[in-house]
């Protein structure tokens, strides 16, 4: 039985590691997909030079 709570552990640490990588890379995303994305909104919305 000594080696089953060790094992949690370390599937639990191992598992909590893979959630925050997740996390991270899921936030990187949205960063980058908001960057973008404003960028075209702004370039949408703005007139052209020659329409005033």
């Amino acid at each position: 039985m000594n080696g089953q709570p060790r094992n949690k552990v370390s599937r639990e640490e191992r598992l909590a590691e893979q959630l925050r990588a997740n996390l991270r890379r899921r936030k990187a995303q949205a960063r980058a997909m908001n960057d973008t994305g404003s960028e075209s909104a702004a370039q949408r919305l703005s007139k052209p030079a020659g329409d005033s």
